[in-house]
């Protein structure tokens, strides 16, 4: 293991990310909050932390391996939320706040998972706010494909970084250098997010609220500039703009970027796993609103489908935004939800969850095993976009599902023994996990309560979900750590 490469790396993404100090810094200028110092003094020790990394090996000129960009990725992510804690714990605007609490809500942040251990967001420094948003938009394309467009420039390739960090079953390049394929994906998230906000503001958002929900909704984080979260506005338009972003980000950034160049939307119809998302969609939106007409949860069928209609399509592609408290909804409701969540959105995407790829491949599976048990001589082939998957790729969603559901089961088994209810530790792993953010029993409104252990492995929880499971545990095997 080449540790000192590993630390060369780290340092300088550490260097780039003390650049996102910036930004809170001219927001807190322009409201004049006095909030600046707090960012100011974050900026310095986030670049002196960086520079201690990678001085010592400045001059080291190694190509690392899969391993140490296994290695790389995952540390980066933990040092980044480390670093990420800082203006939370410097600044006075936020009291009482514990280390844990801070790692907790950077990690949120950085995940996109969009859980929080903060209230009373209406009465924090617009900085804060719009520095909790930020750490959302970086997290959601992922902060290392940022670092695989910028590191060539630095002497460090990140080919091995792109594979560890895309641990989906699609990893094609979209063109043939690496950094531009970063770069291309980058146009895509930036181009999203503008229009986003530009859809917010018309609607009726001030610009602050507009270009901070937009950073939340392309990433598909969740975090949200006030506690009422989308439902503090009480706006049609913008729940309805904020389902359409919702549903791009979902959707796999390769294939926005196929169908871009071909100036097609063919491309999005031809797409096995688009027509599985956009069908679990609308086959949950259904199912809840059915739920909700029967329970006579609101007065008028038009309030009965707009939010049936939001909160499936925010809970669905685990972003997380409300416009009510879908947790008081009738119990069978909100449990379907977070089910839903599982699915989660596309690979290649900002969402979390499985990935509607491989809930696709596993129920063909199954749908194979049942035609070979009435067929035994049948030859039968699981496809997806009409081209059969070699054993290889089959193996590897069985995989990822039985190392999923094993940390599942642990991390619930922890929390339970924290303290949780059955209630709250089941939907806190499933919104961790997830990426999703909103639980159920005692996280329904935010994470604040929780006991500092069970914020730790909440932590640990949404590493797990980002990082989808394999770079995670393979840490933990001894064959990863031989020469």
């Amino acid at each position: 293991m080449q540790l000192s490469i590993v630390s060369k790396t780290i340092g300088l993404l550490l260097m780039i990310f003390s650049m996102a100090q910036v930004p809170p810094i001219i927001v807190d200028f322009i409201y004049s909050e006095g909030e600046y110092l707090s960012f100011v003094f974050s900026f310095a020790l986030t670049i002196f932390g960086g520079f201690i990394l990678w001085f010592p090996f400045r001059a080291i000129k190694k190509d690392f391996r899969l391993r140490e960009g296994v290695l790389i990725v995952v540390c980066f992510w933990i040092v980044l939320s480390l670093f990420g804690t800082l203006p939370l714990l410097i600044t006075d605007s936020i009291n009482n706040l514990s280390f844990s609490s801070a790692f907790f809500e950077s990690m949120s942040g950085l995940t996109t998972t969009g859980a929080t251990v903060l209230s009373q967001l209406d009465d924090l420094p617009k900085s804060i706010l719009f520095y909790r948003q930020q750490l959302q938009w970086l997290g959601g394309m992922g902060i290392i494909v940022l670092a695989v467009a910028v590191l060539p420039l630095l002497g460090v390739g990140g080919m091995e970084l792109y594979h560890a960090e895309s641990s989906g079953i699609a990893k094609d390049r979209l063109t043939p250098k690496l950094r531009n394929t970063a770069i291309a994906l980058w146009k895509i998230y930036v181009s999203l997010t503008l229009l986003c906000a530009i859809g917010y503001f018309l609607s009726g958002m001030s610009i602050f609220d507009a270009i901070s929900h937009s950073f939340s909704t392309v990433a598909i984080g969740g975090f949200s500039t006030h506690d009422g979260s989308i439902g503090y506005f009480n706006s049609v338009s913008i729940e309805i703009i904020a389902m359409f972003f919702m549903f791009l980000a979902g959707i796999n950034f390769s294939l926005h970027f196929v169908a871009w160049n071909n100036r097609s939307l063919m491309d999005y119809i031809k797409d096995s796993e688009f027509k599985a998302y956009a069908m679990v969609l609308i086959c949950s939106s259904i199912i809840v609103l059915i739920a909700l007409s029967l329970n006579s949860e609101y007065g008028s069928n038009s309030e009965t489908i707009r939010h049936s209609l939001f909160q499936t399509v925010s809970i669905a592609t685990t972003t997380g935004f409300s416009s009510q408290n879908f947790s008081s909804w009738p119990a069978a409701i909100p449990v379907f939800l977070i089910m839903v969540s599982f699915i989660g959105a596309c690979v290649g995407s900002t969402g979390g969850g499985i990935k509607v790829v491989r809930i696709l491949i596993m129920f063909r599976l199954g749908m194979k095993e049942i035609n070979k048990f009435i067929r035994p001589n049948a030859q039968i082939s699981v496809k997806l976009n009409r081209a059969s998957l070699n054993e290889k790729s089959l193996i590897s969603v069985l995989g990822f599902f039985s190392l999923y559901a094993i940390s599942f089961v642990l991390i619930l088994m922890l929390l339970m023994f924290t303290g949780l209810d059955q209630v709250t530790a089941y939907s806190a792993t499933a919104a961790t996990m997830n990426n999703l953010g909103p639980g159920l029993g005692s996280v329904a409104e935010n994470y604040g309560a929780l006991n500092d252990t069970a914020k730790w492995i909440l932590s640990f929880s949404m590493l797990v979900g980002r990082l989808e499971v394999l770079t995670i545990i393979a840490l933990f095997h001894k064959a990863f750590w031989r020469n």
